[in-house]
């Protein structure tokens, strides 16, 4: 599923329609990206508005059209694109919107994604959304407070909580650990105060130069990072050479150093 910079990116592909109206809007009804909003009030909603601004936070993004608003969740497979104005929806296009010049597609082959509208650009789903990691309200304090009422859970897990790292997902918060030197399935209410502040310095240092090089150009993060070896079989620890260990820890595949980030 993707993180806080792919979502960063993929937002991106609908730009070139920035600035310009929607002729029509193309549902496939029965699609199940349309369990959370009407495929009838997308259309009607959208249809002769302006695609004004492009959002995003954490793992959510919403293309705001004047004062209407599509909220949108990629899912596992899902991707935004950017076809010719008489585009006929593939088998999986599910949300084709149509402008003068393009159409903007919405693509799902296994339809885990989702859609949200509203008839206001700020509604309310968005406003509750947590802090950004790189905003000032992602504080320490924010995180040392989180941290002790999620005690009992493993640090891997804690970083997976939405509701306080937004964006977060499983490379990125094996990144963050192996940066802080933690075993993953140690608890979180064994760290001490300087160590809860580390992780929220790694969170914010791993999530801004991931925007930077993903989430602007697609690029690679530096090959320092454990990012290119976590996934490998027989992977190293770009560290110190040792080879690198999965196991499932918070129900997501984790990996590890067992050298540098011993138990």
């Amino acid at each position: 599923m993707p993180e806080l910079a792919e979502v960063a990116f993929y937002s991106k592909k609908w730009a070139p329609g920035l600035g310009e109206r929607v002729t029509e809007v193309v549902c496939r009804e029965r699609a199940r990206i349309y369990r959370t909003a009407e495929a009838a009030q997308i259309r009607l909603g959208l249809r002769g508005r302006q695609l004004t601004e492009i959002r995003t936070r954490g793992k959510q993004m919403m293309f705001v059209f004047g004062d209407a608003s599509l909220g949108l969740h990629l899912g596992m497979t899902g991707e935004l694109l950017v076809a010719g104005r008489a585009h006929e929806p593939g088998k999986h296009d599910h949300l084709v919107i149509r402008q003068a010049k393009r159409s903007l597609v919405f693509r799902d082959p296994r339809m885990f994604g989702a859609l949200k509208f509203a008839p206001v650009a700020e509604p309310d789903w968005w406003k509750e959304l947590p802090p950004d990691v790189l905003s000032r309200g992602f504080s320490k304090d924010m995180v040392l407070r989180y941290a002790c009422r999620r005690a009992g859970l493993p640090l891997k897990a804690f970083l997976l909580q939405q509701e306080t790292f937004p964006g977060i997902g499983n490379w990125m918060a094996d990144e963050i650990l192996w940066r802080c030197r933690f075993y993953p399935g140690r608890k979180t209410g064994s760290l001490k105060r300087n160590e809860i502040i580390m992780i929220w310095e790694e969170t914010r240092k791993v999530s801004r130069t991931a925007l930077r090089v993903i989430g602007e150009r697609w690029g690679d993060v530096p090959k320092s990072w454990l990012f290119h070896y976590r996934w490998r079989d027989g992977g190293k620890c770009p560290r110190d050479g040792t080879t690198l260990r999965r196991e499932e820890i918070g129900g997501r595949t984790t990996a590890w150093c067992p050298k540098c980030q011993g138990k």
